[in-house]
Parts: C-alpha cells; sequence; structure tokens
C-alpha cells in the first residue's frame, strides 16, 4: 500500500525495511526506588535511535539493523545479545578494542528512574569517552549499505550530540540514503546534558539546522523544534501543561517553508500534569495531506515514561511504509507511543493488533 505523504522504495528490492543509526546504551532501573539508594537494578538496552528500529522490528514485523559502535569487553556483548533479541542485524556494528580499563574506549550506561507524582523522571548517564562518540564518517561503507536497498534510515539528535565527529557521520549517512532513495528521519530529541559542555543551545541550533537539509521526515516533542531548530512555538509554558495545538501548526508551518526538503512533520504533545499522568497526543502534516492530529487522550497513565517518543515515531514510521494515509500513520505513532509507557523499559513490548486495537478507540478491557 503506498502513502501520499512520502515514496518509499518496494520492500521487494530491499534487504532493510529500516536501518537506525545511533548510540546503544545500557539502561539501569532501579524499579520503584531512586537511583541514589537502590540496591539492584534491572538492565535493557536503549537508544533515542535504536528503540525506533527495534520498534519497527519487534512490534511491526519489519526487517532492521543498527548501525552503533561498541567497545568489545563483556559489557559490549551484553549490550550485543540485547541488540541480537531485539531482532535487528548487528552486522554493521563496529566493534573497538578495549584498553582494559575504559581509559580510551567504552560503552555507555544510563541509569533511569521512572518518577512518580510529583516526582518527576530522572536520567544519569555515564557516557563520555564511548565508541561510537569516537565514530568516523568513512567507518562505514554508506554506499554498501544504501546499495543493499533500505526503505527508512532513522537518526537524530542525541547522536549528533555525542562529539564533533559524530554530527559528520550522521550528515555522510545522511547524505549516503539519500542518494540511494532511502527516506531519512530525524527525530530532533534535544538533550541539555549532551549540549551544555560544547556550546549550549547556540551549538545544539547550528548541528541541527546543517543536518535538517537532508531530513524527509522532521520528528519533535513540544519543546524539540524551539531548542534545537529556533522555532518559537507561541503560547506554550515552561511547565508544558497547557499545550496549543494551533500553536504547533503555526510553528510546522514556518518551519515547512525554512525547510522545502522536508515532506513529513510530526510532533508529540505531552502535557505533564505529574510523572504518572500526562495529557498525550500528537500532530503531523505533510506536503501531500496538510496537518492531522491523533486522538487526544487526556489523564494517560503512565508507568515509565522513556521511550514514549520513539515508540511513537516507529509507529510513525510503519504508517508511512505500510498504511494509506498520513492521519494512519500519527495515529499509529501515537497509540504506540502510550502502548510502550505502560511498561518499564527504553523499547516497546507491544504487538501491532494493540497498537491497531488502541488506534481504531479500543478500550483496555480484559482479554480472554
Amino acid at each position: 500500500m503506498s502513502n501520499p505523504s512520502i515514496t518509499t522504495r518496494p520492500a521487494a528490492d530491499c534487504r532493510y525495511d529500516a536501518v537506525a543509526l545511533g548510540e546503544v546504551m545500557l539502561r539501569l532501573d532501579p524499579g520503584d526506588r531512586r537511583i541514589r539508594t537502590a540496591r539492584s537494578f534491572d538492565v535493557w538496552e536503549g537508544g533515542g535511535e535504536y528503540n525506533v528500529a527495534r520498534g519497527l522490528r519487534r512490534c511491526f514485523g519489519l526487517r532492521g539493523a543498527i548501525v552503533t559502535a561498541l567497545a568489545d569487553n563483556e559489557v559490549g556483548r551484553l549490550v550485543e545479545d540485547f541488540m541480537l533479541t531485539g531482532g535487528l542485524d548487528t552486522s554493521w556494528v563496529q566493534w573497538r578494542d578495549f584498553d582494559g580499563i575504559g581509559r580510551s574506549v567504552r560503552n555507555g550506561l544510563n541509569f533511569t528512574e521512572r518518577g512518580f507524582g510529583v516526582r518527576g523522571a530522572i536520567g544519569a548517564s555515564d557516557r563520555g569517552h564511548t565508541a561510537i562518540s569516537q565514530m568516523q564518517p568513512d567507518d562505514v561503507d554508506w554506499d554498501a549499505l544504501f546499495g543493499s536497498g533500505v526503505r527508512w534510515l532513522h537518526t537524530g539528535g542525541i547522536f549528533a550530540a555525542l562529539s564533533e565527529s559524530t554530527a559528520d557521520v550522521a550528515e555522510a549517512a545522511m547524505s549516503a540514503a539519500r542518494r540511494h532513495g532511502t527516506v531519512v528521519s530525524y527525530d530532533l530529541n534535544y538533550r541539555p546534558s549532551l549540549w551544555k559542555d560544547i556550546g549550549g543551545v547556540e551549538r545544539a541550533r547550528e548541528v541541527n539546522r546543517r543536518l535538517a537539509h537532508h531530513v524527509d521526515v522532521m520528528i519533535g516533542n513540544e519543546e524539540d523544534f524551539t531548542a534545537s531548530l529556533g522555532f518559537e512555538v507561541e503560547g506554550v509554558d515552561e511547565s508544558l501543561t497547557d499545550l496549543d495545538t494551533g500553536a504547533f501548526r503555526a510553528m510546522i508551518g514556518t518551519a515547512a517553508e525554512a525547510y522545502p526538503n522536508f515532506q513529513v512533520i510530526a510532533t508529540t504533545l505531552r502535557g505533564v500534569k505529574s510523572a504518572s499522568v500526562n495529557d498525550w497526543g500528537a500532530i503531523a502534516w505533510s506536503r501531500a495531506e496538510g496537518f492531522v492530529e491523533a486522538t487526544h487522550r487526556a489523564d494517560l497513565e503512565i508507568f515509565d515514561r522513556v521511550g514514549g517518543g520513539d515508540s511513537f515515531a516507529s509507529g510513525l514510521a510503519y504508517g508511512l511504509m505500510e498504511l494509506g494515509s498520513l492521519a494512519e500513520a500519527v495515529e499509529y505513532g501515537a497509540a504506540h507511543g502510550a502502548l510502550a509507557m505502560t511498561t518499564p523499559g527504553d523499547t516497546t513490548t507491544a504487538t501491532l493488533a494493540e497498537v491497531a486495537k488502541l488506534a481504531s478507540g479500543g478500550s483496555a478491557r480484559v482479554q480472554r
């Protein structure tokens, strides 16, 4: 089925439906406890770009691969084991010799507590000097990858912020993807902690504005378009409790005019009432279909918010590749994001049937 908003290569002509470029870290989760007082942690893998490809594989059944770099030690091999469980091809992973203590190269760790009620979620990443932050543009034969047939490339602002070179790596991959007819999606994913010591908001805007010229499908949340690209959203307060879709429509219109290469722009809308209760929705725009809006879910109960935006992106990408309209795509994205936030960990445990049911208005009645 073709989608009027975006044209992808035929699946039969491609080795992969989706490839993600980005860091994959170990997530250490203290469960109901605090990081600072925990005595045990559950462990998963996660990464803003990786989560999208994994969702497309595990929930939506599409073929995927991950391009990343890892230090070749026991921690790196644990990350690999998680990625294999996620169903992605790991043959494009770049392995780096480990020096024994991580002085020159290491793997990233991400300690994340979920928050509850008035206590917000906290992330404490330990990701300096990681293997992927040292990646160079010519480490991967991009023409070989995309020449083998790839329908969709996903990367984003987290990867671009890891070092001076990762932005160049992203640009090399995005340029090669477009040469071979691969759709490029990019999630702005602004993280102040990644930019604060390398130039802050101004540096983030410089990098993301450069990469934006290679993007077909641009994705962000309530604050990303302002922090990463400099597009102001009128009337949005600092606490993000009252989100006016009209203001976001105006901002999207401005972004579409500034970047004529954008074919689709999508943004999640999260009104944070507490760590446990959010208003959740999304809007999207395309040059072919104009504006569409997903079902607004007021007072959505949240178990673990991390990865909700990534699951939105994977549902949107699935819809644009496999469904017949932008309206369906944004509904699948919002439904997948909502479901992902009902379980622990960065990555989805939802099924396509569950996403389709929720997207079509289904309830949470028990299934027997």
